[in-house]
């Protein structure tokens, strides 16, 4: 890749799919000999949604001691037990309501400034609008809790062979969710979250998204299609998509949420030079 359309941003590495080789509390440290200075994580805490002090405590200082600035957090997920988010599913309310001050909290501790509510997957026997209705609720909780620390709420379509009971599986369709959580909320703070790997499993004009979408656009995410590894492992023009976000304005970071394609991911990074790593 030509790393002049990669220079013009900067990256934060999602640190609960790469480096998992290694413990959660020594990837911090591990990402940052790699040469990166900021992170994101998904909710990292498994299922508990109200984790001890100890275990809140430890986090944070895994962080400061690394040197490593979380720039995004997932409220409360369930993705290792396979959910897709707990926004929308009506027998997670209690588990859900009850993280989002702790998420915030976390989040505001570290001065990260955006959350990411995944929508939840689609429940056998439960009215999808009723889903739907009870999302937007949530997500305005969540928005309204993003802006107490000066976040923005992210909104994120998935893919749907890999996720078919996940209801936002195009751009489209999380815009629409992002407009109406703004249009209730009137904070405005509510964005989408453009994660090329998965709209690209959806067989989505990338450009075409990027132009229609920037005003929007809260945040990117990339991995490569259609192996969710490094970029050059697969079909994605990152050269041409990179320039594509510079141009439509995007000054946000990137974060490279994906899968080292040799299972190591100190060896997942030649595609960008060390000296781009660190957040400008």
């Amino acid at each position: 890749m030509d790393v002049t359309a990669a220079s013009a941003h900067s990256y934060t590495v999602n640190l609960s799919i790469l480096f998992g080789e290694l413990p959660l509390l020594e990837r911090p440290a591990a990402a940052a000999a790699a040469g990166f200075t900021a992170a994101e994580l998904w909710w990292p805490f498994g299922e508990e949604h109200d984790p001890s002090q100890d275990e809140l405590d430890a986090l944070r200082k895994a962080f400061t001691d690394a040197g490593v600035q979380l720039t995004g957090l997932n409220f409360l997920d369930d993705l290792t037990r396979g959910a897709r988010g707990t926004v929308s599913v009506p027998a997670e309310q209690e588990r859900f309501r009850a993280n989002v001050p702790v998420t915030a909290a976390l989040a505001g501790s570290l001065g990260t400034k955006a959350l990411n509510a995944l929508y939840g997957n689609r429940v056998e026997g439960a009215d999808p609008a009723e889903q739907d209705a009870l999302a937007l609720e949530n997500l305005v909780l969540a928005a309204r809790a993003a802006h107490g620390i000066g976040a923005v709420l992210l909104i994120e379509a998935l893919n749907a062979p890999e996720s078919p009971d996940y209801p936002l599986v195009s751009a489209a369709a999380a815009v629409d969710v992002v407009d109406k959580v703004n249009a209730a909320t009137g904070l405005g703070n509510a964005r989408f979250l453009c994660d090329l790997y998965h709209l690209a499993r959806n067989g989505e004009d990338l450009a075409a998204v990027i132009d229609a979408y920037a005003d929007r656009i809260g945040h990117v995410q990339i991995a490569d299609t259609p192996g969710r590894n490094e970029p050059g492992t697969g079909d994605l023009d990152f050269e041409d998509l990179f320039a594509r976000l510079t141009a439509a304005g995007y000054t946000g970071r990137i974060g490279l949420e994906y899968r080292p394609a040799t299972g190591v991911s100190a060896d997942s990074f030649a595609w960008l030079p060390r000296e781009l790593r660190a957040a400008r």
